[in-house]
């Protein structure tokens, strides 16, 4: 769990020193390129920028999910917010990232084979989204299985 916290801190700590970057280095560079570069730069950073804050949510949430099984209430009804909230940062970075693709894809300024990689990485992502869904069937299968145990063990105490 400790290597797990560390690693979602590097890549959030990560995450915001690519947005500085990115958004500085890439806004400095409109102003030097010519103007076919410069229409698609503008839309690049937003769409970059929104995607990797997408991701941030979804470490935000993992970390809440770690603490709630620090304490054994990962099994409640308030872990689906989390995971919730994952899913839709996961669905939202993939419709964004697929969003730069089509935006770099016009013209000659970016290759077509990193639209390509761009477009498979939207894929990639959108399947960590339905990972991320089906894990949240079986964590809904845990709590029922939860309840009922917390059920029988009132239930046996009562005939004790």
């Amino acid at each position: 769990m400790a290597a797990l916290r560390v690693v979602l801190a590097l890549m959030f700590a990560g995450s915001i020193v690519i947005q500085v970057v990115v958004l500085l280095l890439l806004t400095l560079d409109v102003g030097a390129a010519d103007p076919d570069v410069a229409m698609i730069l503008i839309p690049m950073v937003i769409l970059t920028v929104l995607a990797i804050l997408a991701g941030q949510v979804a470490v935000v949430c993992v970390w809440g999910l770690l603490t709630m099984v620090r304490r054994g209430t990962v099994f409640s009804t308030s872990a689906f917010r989390l995971v919730h909230v994952v899913i839709g940062a996961f669905t939202a970075a993939s419709l964004l990232t697929f969003g730069l693709g089509i935006a770099l894809a016009p013209g000659e300024a970016v290759a077509p084979g990193v639209v390509l990689l761009i477009g498979g990485v939207a894929v990639m992502l959108s399947a960590v989204a339905l990972i991320v869904l089906v894990l949240k069937a079986l964590l809904k299968q845990a709590v029922a299985r939860d309840v009922e145990a917390r059920t029988l063990r009132t239930e046996l105490d009562e005939v004790i």
